[in-house]
């Protein structure tokens, strides 16, 4: 779940703790998200060789997280990110991605939704049983023939 994606300002940039307590993401996470090429730009370390987020990378992980928790899958993420990070002239490429899956999330909100209609008559019939005192027996397992 995102959380607070907005740091107040601060010079040197945000360090992995802060990112992490921003977006909701694990460390481990947000490393994941840096070795599988998934950032727009190589984040850069400290003398000590602490990370130092910009506003904008948690910006792009907040995109990022909110493409997989809709069902993108990270290789198309990833192809995502190729094309942010090979800069203008391709949008027409990037525009076709994004129309895509949102078609697969209507898709399956839809699907969703008929699924969610079901299981609200089911609801509704057995709040009636059990207010009615019939619920007794409903859809119980047949024995065997």
């Amino acid at each position: 779940m995102i959380k607070n994606v907005k740091a107040p300002a601060q010079d040197g940039g945000l360090s992995i703790g802060k990112v992490a307590e921003m977006t909701g993401l694990g460390v481990h996470a947000l490393r994941f998200f840096e070795r599988e090429g998934l950032l727009l730009r190589e984040i850069p370390r400290t003398g000590g060789g602490q990370r130092l987020y910009a506003q904008s990378d948690v910006d792009w992980l907040v995109l990022c997280c909110r493409l997989r928790d809709s069902g993108m899958p990270i290789a198309t993420i990833q192809r995502f990110a190729e094309l942010v990070r090979s800069g203008p002239g391709n949008e027409p490429d990037r525009l076709a991605l994004l129309q895509e899956h949102e078609r697969t999330v209507r898709d399956k909100i839809t699907d969703l939704t008929a699924s969610l209609e079901v299981i609200h008559n089911k609801v509704t019939a057995y709040e009636q049983h059990v207010r009615e005192g019939t619920a007794a027996g409903v859809w119980a397992p047949m024995p065997p023939q």
